[in-house]
């Protein structure tokens, strides 16, 4: 068994002049090279065709890698599914998932019973803890016309003594998400969704309690950006010392940051403590940004386990072999709800969830 084992702190190419709020980029590969606290970044867009009887592509999967099928074959792709698009069922322990659904739907089913149905620019934050079993499928619910789907799924880590909480996980609705529209001397807009941090003294949902955003000395920060062709905004800066932040810049033909241009998506790492000047080039251009207080402890990682120590990941092999984190309830490997079915969340209690009306 083949442990990483490694710092929460990656390498940086040093590109930044002394006033420049820019430390350095990162590549954006798949996944995404992140900073401590935050562990991995995967940006997902697929344009789906028109749905069929089982909320799978009305279109031929023949060719298909069909169980690990990340090609983009046609501009998406099924992942691990082999009827509806998604990801069956797979263990996670010791850090947490925020998945934010920017288009289409996703189904979630877990080990502990809890399942939920959520799209439109909600968010799902899940703390894994001590173990979940959980499921992410993408239902193409339209049969009259094309299911375009976007997500970013980010883990965020958990420090040594939240390891092995409880599961827990907690939905941001879209509605109670604060959402800004900065406008600049021109007029053109910049979009800002506050998926968690403080921004302009505007608070964001509450994240899971054993959390490590849910300190607000940790200055987390999970912020989408999105820019008007030309659009300029100063992002503020932390509040704090020794927070870590990266912008990654990834739609858009440029981007300027601090008077530097980029013009090939990257991640740009910035000094935290200063305001960032932004400027979109000339079409529109998002970002995403990643922010918060590193949590500076080992990380040893395998695959969907992430602790301290190799000595914490095989314990963690071991205790998924022998109680599967709970079994699983679910009838098979990849449920999804009945196509009709709306956004709702039942969580373990047995509470029964659905977006605020606005």
């Amino acid at each position: 068994m083949r442990l990483a084992v490694r710092t929460a702190e990656a390498s940086v190419s040093t590109c930044a002049m002394p006033a420049s709020p820019v430390l350095g980029t990162r590549s954006l590969g798949f996944p995404w090279s992140t900073v401590d606290p935050f562990l991995f970044c995967v940006h997902h867009r697929d344009a789906y065709p028109k749905g069929n009887e089982e909320m799978g592509p009305a279109a031929s999967l023949a060719g298909r890698a069909l169980g690990q099928d990340f090609d983009g074959r046609d501009g998406w792709n099924m992942y691990h599914g082999h009827t509806v698009p998604g990801f069956p069922q797979h263990p996670h322990r010791g850090f947490e998932t925020v998945t934010i659904a920017r288009q289409g739907f996703i189904d979630h089913s877990d080990s502990l019973g809890a399942t939920a149905r959520f799209g439109k620019g909600d968010v799902q934050w899940m703390t894994a803890g001590r173990g979940v079993v959980h499921c992410e499928m993408f239902p193409l619910l339209e049969r009259t016309q094309d299911n375009p789907a976007e997500l970013f799924q980010i883990w965020l880590n958990l420090p040594k003594a939240n390891k092995l909480v409880e599961p827990h996980f907690t939905m941001l609705w879209s509605e109670t998400i604060p959402k800004h529209t900065f406008k600049d001397a021109a007029g053109r807009s910049v979009f800002v969704t506050q998926v968690c941090g403080s921004l302009g003294g505007v608070a964001s949902p509450k994240p899971p309690p054993s959390s490590w955003a849910a300190a607000a000395e940790n200055e987390v920060a999970i912020w989408p950006i999105v820019f008007e062709p030309g659009a300029k905004w100063t992002l503020p800066a932390a509040a704090g010392p020794d927070i870590k932040r990266t912008l990654y810049f990834f739609e858009g033909p440029a981007l300027h940051v601090g008077g530097q241009r980029f013009e090939r998506h990257c991640g740009i790492e910035l000094n935290a403590a200063v305001p960032a000047e932004l400027e979109a080039g000339d079409g529109p251009t998002e970002a995403l940004l990643l922010q918060g207080r590193a949590i500076a402890e080992p990380v040893a990682q395998y695959g969907p386990f992430v602790m301290n120590t190799p000595q914490e990941i095989r314990q963690a092999f071991l205790d998924y072999q022998r109680t599967e984190f709970g079994g699983w309830p679910w009838r098979s490997d990849d449920p999804v709800h009945p196509r009709a079915q709306g956004r709702f969340a039942k969580h373990v209690d047995g509470r029964h969830e659905t977006p605020p009306s606005r």
